[in-house]
C-alpha cells in the first residue's frame, strides 16, 4: 500500500460533498440505513467521522430506524479523553453495519464508573465495554534490574484491570474488551530493555501476554491495540504533544485506523464477519491475461517481481481458507482455459479443488457474484471481491454495494497486504469447526450439483443418505452454540443474542429444553447446523425461544425434523403445546413463513410484523428421508 496505513487505502475516497450528504440524511430519507453505510464505507478522516457520527446521533435522538444496520451499545472507560474516541467509534460501525450507541465514562475514572452502579456506564446496560487503558493509567514505576518488584507491579496492573472487569461484569452486564498496551517509544537500555526486569517495555510486554492469557479463560474478547501500534509505528502513535496538551491516549491521525479495528471486533461479535472471498484471475491471482499471454506467459514464478507479488495473492487466499474462509473465482474468461493455470502451471499454490464455485465465462461479474452467493447459501454481505480493475471493482460496489470490493493501487505487491489490512475476516473465537467451513460449503455446493443432475427431489434427499444428530447443550460444545446465537442472522426466528454464560445457564435450567443439532450425509460432517431453545409459558406449554439453521442446509427437510424432536420430548414431559415466534429483521425474512409452512396456527400479529404461532404436540407428522440419532452429554 502506497499510502499511509492510517488513511485506510483499502476505502474508496469521500464525495466531495461529503458533508452536504451528511445534513441531507432525514428521517424520511428513503433507504437511510444504506445511505449511512455507503457514507461510511469511504476512507473518512476525523472530519468525516466527526460529521457523520452527528447526523447519525440526531436521528437516533429523534428514534429514526437505521435498519439493516444492528443496534448495538458500547460502554468506554479508559484513562485519556474519550470525546474523539466516541463519534469516532459510531460513524466507523456503520461501516461494518452497525448502529452504535456509545456512553463514555468520566475522564480518568475507569475503576470508580465500572464499581459505581448508578454511573453512566452502567445504567446504560451496554452489550460490551471497552477498556480503553494504556500505560499510563497503571499504577507502577521502572525499577530495572528488581526483578521482585518488577513482577509484583506487573500483577498490581494485572489485578487492577481484572477489578474493572468484575465491576462491569458485576455492574453492567456487557462483555469486556480489554486492550492490550502500546509500548512507549523511549528506552533506557535500547534492544536491551526486553532482557531487564523492571524497564517500561519488559513491564508492559510481560503485562500484555498476561491480559490474553487471563482473557483466553474468558468470553471477554481482545483488542490488540499493542499490535495496531506497532503497525503504525509506535513513534508516531504517540503523540507527546496531543497527550499533554489534550490527553489523547494516540495520535490523532490514527483515529479513523483505531476505530475502524475497534468496531472489526463488535461487528463480528454480531455476525458481520465476511466469510468468503473471490477472486479475479488475470492480473489478480497471476500477472498477465491467460487468454491473450498463454501457459508460459503469465507470471507467478519465484524470481520475478511481478510474480512474486501474485504469490502473494494466492498465499494469503491459501492461508484464509485454512482458517475457514470460503474460496471462488469470477473470471470474464473461457471455462476451460480459465482452469488451465490450476491443472497445469507447476508454479500454481491455488489449485482448482481449493475452491467451492469457479465462474469463469463472459457474463457481468455481478450476475456471477449472485451466483456464487446463491449456490453457497450465503448473503451478498458475507462476500468479498478482489480484483485489480478499477472498473469491475467501481461495477460491484454500484450494483451489489453488500459485497466488500477492497480498493487496489497499481503495485501488486500491495494486493495481499491491502486484503489483510482491510480486516473483512475478523473474529471473536475460532474452533475446530470454523477451520473446517471452507471444506463444508465446498461440499455443499457439490450437493447443490448432484440435486440439480437428480432432478426429482425425493430421489435427491434420499441419495444423499443423511443422519440428524441431537444432543442437549453440553460443555463441549457451549462455545460453537454461543457463536451461532450470535452470528446467525438469515435464518434465525426471533435473533436473540446470548452470550456463553446465557447458553450455560440455559444448558443447566430444569425446566428449559435445548438441543445443538449435526447433519452428516454422504459428502461429510456438515457440523452444527440448528440450535433449539425452548422456555415454558404455561404449565402445558413451551415456547420456542430460539430457533436457528445454517442456510447450508436449506431444502432437505432438516426443519421438519428438528420439529418431530422438539414434539417427542415435549410429550414426554407433559407439554401439550408450542408455541413459536417470529420477530422480522432485515435479514431474516427468508424465514417469516417457517411456522406456516410447518403447519403452526396463527395466533397472534403486531403491527411491526411479529407473529406468535402455534401447534398440539400430539399431531401426526411424517419422518423426512434421514436417520435419527441421539447423544447425551
Amino acid at each position: 500500500m502506497s499510502k499511509s496505513i492510517s488513511d485506510l487505502p483499502w476505502l474508496v475516497q469521500p464525495p466531495a460533498d461529503f458533508s452536504v450528504k451528511c445534513r441531507e440524511l432525514k428521517l424520511d430519507t428513503p433507504d437511510l440505513g444504506r445511505r449511512i453505510q455507503a457514507l461510511a464505507n469511504c476512507a473518512m478522516d476525523g472530519n468525516h467521522l466527526q460529521k457523520l457520527a452527528s447526523s447519525i446521533y440526531k436521528l437516533q435522538a429523534a428514534g429514526a430506524s437505521l435498519e439493516p444496520l444492528t443496534q448495538i451499545r458500547l460502554g468506554i472507560l479508559g484513562n485519556g479523553t474519550q470525546d474523539f474516541v466516541a463519534p469516532a467509534l459510531m460513524a466507523s460501525a456503520a461501516r461494518h453495519g452497525l448502529a452504535l450507541k456509545t456512553v463514555k465514562g468520566e475522564y480518568d475514572q475507569v475503576l470508580q464508573d465500572a464499581t459505581d452502579e448508578h454511573s453512566a456506564i452502567n445504567t446504560f446496560r451496554p452489550h460490551a465495554v471497552l477498556i480503553a487503558v494504556d500505560y499510563r493509567a497503571l499504577p507502577w514505576q521502572p525499577t530495572p534490574g528488581d526483578a521482585a518488584t518488577a513482577m509484583a507491579n506487573v500483577e498490581m496492573a494485572l489485578n487492577y484491570l481484572q477489578s474493572v472487569r468484575s465491576a462491569v461484569h458485576r455492574n453492567g452486564g456487557g462483555l469486556c474488551i480489554m486492550q492490550t498496551l502500546a509500548p512507549s517509544p523511549e528506552s533506557l537500555f535500547g534492544s536491551y530493555d526486553r532482557r531487564v526486569p523492571g524497564t517500561m517495555r519488559w513491564l508492559i510486554d510481560e503485562l500484555n501476554r498476561r491480559i490474553v492469557d487471563a482473557l483466553s479463560k474468558t468470553e471477554d474478547l481482545l483488542f490488540d491495540v499493542a499490535h495496531l501500534a506497532a503497525i503504525a509505528g509506535l513513534d508516531a502513535w504517540h503523540s507527546p504533544s496531543e497527550w499533554n496538551m489534550a490527553k489523547l491516549p494516540f495520535g490523532s491521525e490514527f483515529l479513523p485506523l483505531y476505530a475502524d479495528h475497534m468496531v472489526r471486533i463488535l461487528a463480528a461479535l454480531r455476525g458481520r464477519s465476511r466469510r468468503c472471498l473471490i477472486l479475479d484471475l488475470d492480473n489478480t491471482v497471476w500477472g498477465g491475461i491467460i487468454g491473450d499471454d498463454g501457459l508460459e506467459g503469465i507470471k507467478i514464478a519465484q524470481g520475478d517481481a511481478v510474480g512474486e507479488a501474485h504469490l502473494a495473492v494466492q498465499r494469503m487466499a491459501l492461508a484464509l481458507r485454512e482458517r475457514g474462509i470460503v474460496l471462488a473465482v469470477s473470471s470474464k474468461n473461457t471455462d476451460e482455459i480459465a482452469r488451465r493455470p490450476f491443472q497445469e502451471h507447476p508454479e500454481m499454490l491455488l489449485r482448482e479443488e481449493h475452491f467451492a464455485v469457479f465462474q469463469a465465462n463472459w457474463q457481468d461479474k455481478a450476475t456471477n457474484i449472485k451466483a456464487i452467493a446463491q449456490e453457497l447459501s450465503l448473503g451478498l454481505d458475507a462476500m468479498v471481491f478482489l480484483d485489480d480493475n478499477p472498473v469491475e471493482r467501481g461495477l460491484i460496489r454500484q450494483i451489489l454495494p453488500e459485497v466488500a470490493v477492497p480498493e487496489l493501487d497499481e503495485d501488486p505487491a500491495s494486493y495481499a497486504r491491502t486484503l489483510a489490512a482491510a480486516g473483512y475476516f475478523e473474529t471473536v473465537a475460532f474452533s475446530e469447526e470454523d477451520r473446517k467451513r471452507a471444506a463444508l460449503y465446498q461440499e455443499n455446493a457439490r450437493r447443490i450439483t448432484l440435486q440439480q443432475q437428480a432432478g426429482d427431489v425425493d430421489a435427491y434427499l434420499a441419495s444423499l443418505d443423511m443422519e440428524i444428530v441431537f444432543k442437549p447443550f453440553d460443555a463441549t460444545g457451549r462455545s460453537r452454540i454461543s457463536q451461532l446465537i450470535n452470528k446467525s442472522n438469515q435464518y434465525n426466528l426471533t435473533t436473540r443474542r446470548y452470550t456463553e454464560a446465557d447458553v450455560l445457564e440455559a444448558e443447566h435450567a430444569p425446566d428449559t429444553f435445548t438441543r445443538q443439532v449435526r447433519l452428516i450425509d454422504r459428502f461429510g460432517d456438515n457440523g452444527m447446523i440448528s440450535v433449539i431453545i425452548c422456555k415454558p409459558s404455561a404449565p402445558d406449554t413451551w415456547k420456542i425461544d430460539t430457533w436457528l439453521m445454517s442456510c447450508r442446509v436449506l431444502g432437505r427437510q432438516v426443519e421438519e425434523s428438528v420439529l418431530l424432536e422438539i414434539m417427542g420430548q415435549a410429550r414426554k414431559r407433559g407439554i401439550t403445546r408450542l408455541v413459536g415466534e417470529f420477530i422480522p429483521t432485515e435479514r431474516n425474512m427468508m424465514v417469516q413463513k417457517h411456522y406456516q409452512k410447518l403447519g403452526f396456527d396463527l395466533a397472534m400479529e403486531d403491527t411491526n410484523g411479529a407473529t406468535l404461532w402455534e401447534i398440539r404436540t400430539d399431531i401426526d407428522k411424517s419422518a423426512p428421508p434421514m436417520r435419527v440419532r441421539h447423544e447425551a452429554t
